[in-house]
């Protein structure tokens, strides 16, 4: 089924059915939550040589339920010095804003729902994906707030990192999505899905976009090795440090929707979306076309695995060298690849023979590599080790007339 009938079918929806979609999108994002915190232990304590939940039912399966059900129980504890109102709002802020990033994501081609034949897309906009990076800027506001409203240091100094982390990660993962937007000509998610099917991954074809992404949605969700708004040694629980219960569970639950947001739009943008494996075209007719929802999340969860693994294997980084990596790393470096993708695409459509739009990339890889070795050196030379003769004379101030104390200790 090509896009432009998709989207035909989710502009006819009724009303009710756009609230049932609405309802079980939530469902199933709660699901994968319980599911992710689970397989996370379950996965880290693999990789750590530990045994993990293994008590509440078969495996542990239901040992996030219960932690879910045991934070809502918890007494709920607000400190005298909060802004009552603002500390309330904050953790709804943040997990209502991941929820609302789903409202575009294409989860399934064409299905029947209810004798409705629709996708499991709530809408499709021109400007999908302005809409995602609109929306989870917009749960920033909960951290900042959350961190203010407390009326604690540790808490305002975790949101104010955390705010300026994500902040600074966002610009390169909106950077490295321009170059998906400038090869399939369109910013809609359905749109782009298409283009993929119809040709090779973005993930191949833009590989340093999809290098780039990958890195900034691990910062951007403030997940190890880039979780230093929870550096427990600085801002013991970072911006959520007086939270309890309920409020609490939330801020928990928007971090996992969020990790499964950006892990969903990792894979419409550059894997295909729903589509299955190459050569595997066939399975996307299966169960009336709600296969296609199972290649959807076999692809999340293999984001997801990033994230486990990046936590169970790398060390904290230092708040200003993660911060030096954006600025002065992802974010150059996203320019110059959309001005090759720019070019590129502009050679393309004139007309350019092929043999000269691969001269121009052929061109473009030598000079960033001279580029890079020329850094390297001087580098290597600003790290050697200098001659005795061309050491620096600093000069060197006189000690202090010390009197001399005998061993029993008078003068």
């Amino acid at each position: 089924m090509n896009t432009l009938n998709n989207a035909v079918l989710i502009a006819k929806d009724p009303g009710w059915l756009i609230a049932v979609k609405g309802v079980l999108v939530f469902a199933i994002c709660v699901l994968c939550t319980l599911m992710a915190v689970w397989a996370e232990r379950r996965v880290l304590a693999k990789m750590q040589l530990r045994t993990g939940p293994n008590r509440v039912g078969k495996f542990g399966l239901l040992q996030s339920l219960a932690d879910g059900v045991k934070l809502a129980l918890k007494e709920d504890i607000i400190p005298a010095a909060a802004d009552k109102v603002v500390f309330i709002l904050a953790p709804i802020i943040a997990t209502s804003m991941c929820f609302m990033a789903f409202a575009v994501i294409p989860m399934t081609g064409e299905v029947n729902l209810f004798g409705q034949k629709t996708a499991l897309q709530m809408t499709d906009l021109p400007v999908s994906v302005l809409y995602i990076l609109a929306v989870t800027s917009i749960g920033v506001y909960g951290v900042v707030l959350a961190g203010w409203s407390s009326g604690s240091t540790y808490p305002l100094l975790g949101g104010l990192r955390s705010s300026a982390q994500v902040i600074s990660y966002e610009i390169a993962m909106g950077l490295s999505l321009v170059a998906v937007f400038i090869y399939a000509g369109s910013m809609s998610t359905s749109t782009i899905v298409g283009s993929q099917h119809q040709h090779i991954w973005n993930a191949v074809v833009l590989f340093p976009s999809f290098v780039i992404y990958v890195i900034s949605m691990v910062g951007e969700t403030n997940r190890a090795p880039f979780d230093l708004a929870e550096a427990e040694g600085e801002l013991v629980g970072g911006f959520h440090t007086e939270y309890s219960s309920l409020k609490f569970a939330l801020f928990f639950l928007a971090e996992y929707v969020n990790i499964i947001a950006v892990s969903a739009l990792a894979t419409t943008l550059f894997l295909g979306g729903y589509h299955a494996l190459p050569g595997l075209g066939f399975t996307e007719s299966w169960l009336g076309g709600w296969f296609t929802l199972v290649w959807f999340f076999l692809k999340v969860i293999f984001f997801f695995f990033i994230f486990m693994w990046l936590r169970a294997t790398l060390p904290r980084l230092r708040y200003d060298q993660f911060m030096k990596f954006g600025w002065k790393v992802l974010i150059p470096v996203s320019l110059v690849w959309i001005l090759i993708v720019a070019s590129l695409r502009v050679l393309q459509q004139e007309g350019a023979p092929r043999i000269a739009t691969i001269a121009f990339a052929v061109g473009i890889v030598l000079l960033v590599m001279a580029a890079s070795s020329l850094i390297d050196r001087s580098k290597a030379k600003a790290r050697a080790p200098q001659p005795e003769g061309d050491a620096p004379n600093f000069p060197i101030p006189s000690l202090p007339e010390v009197n001399s104390i005998n061993v029993s200790g008078g003068k």
